[in-house]
């Protein structure tokens, strides 16, 4: 049976140790005005600024986490809001984000080609994709073509996941248990 194509971002799993995620997130800043959005389950990169902001992908930028929603007051109707992305050009104060940032955290992700078990270990960068507006959900896949052994890839693959429905290795849109590559608060370096 085909994998099923799916494209979600990085979702949590567990931790690297085999202990259970248990939704430990962290707050980040978002500059006013910020213009790309971020969808639940993009990576993020810490600023010089303070905040944070997309992860591009191709970029040999450390990341800190796992984007997973953002609060801010709404400067057209003065109200709190909360959601799963960041639209993006928010003209407000007061946007924080929380983020999976934990250097431990195990994630599956999506591959857009044909992964298969000699593939496990490999490093890989991520697709440069937009979210979905409707769900607020990452549309970001492993980027199959681009793989290596430099740290700088921004994922490091550890294994194919046990879903029926997504698990024939070797093909398409197989999901993957991956870990984060480059992490910020693993590199040593600050800003």
């Amino acid at each position: 049976m085909a994998n099923v194509s799916e494209k979600f971002g990085l979702r949590p799993v567990r931790k690297i140790d085999g202990s259970p995620f248990i939704n430990a997130q962290n707050r980040y800043r978002i500059a006013s005005s910020y213009g790309t959005a971020i969808f639940q389950g993009d990576l993020v990169t810490p600023v010089a600024a303070g905040g944070i902001e997309r992860h591009t992908a191709g970029t040999t930028n450390a990341v800190v986490g796992v984007f997973n929603g953002v609060f801010y007051t709404d400067p057209t109707t003065a109200k709190p809001t909360w959601k799963n992305y960041y639209p993006g050009s928010i003209a407000a104060s007061d946007i924080i984000a929380t983020v999976l940032d934990d250097p431990d955290l195990v994630s599956t992700i999506d591959s857009d080609g044909a992964f298969a078990a000699a593939d496990i270990f490999k490093n890989f960068s991520v697709t440069n994709v937009t979210g979905n507006t409707n769900t607020g959900t990452s549309k970001v896949q492993l980027n199959f073509s681009a793989s290596g052994t430099a740290s700088t890839f921004v994922i490091q693959a550890i294994d194919i996941t046990q879903n029926v429905d997504n698990s024939e290795a070797g093909a398409a849109n197989v999901n993957v248990l991956v870990r984060i590559n480059n992490h910020f608060y693993r590199s040593g370096t600050g800003l």
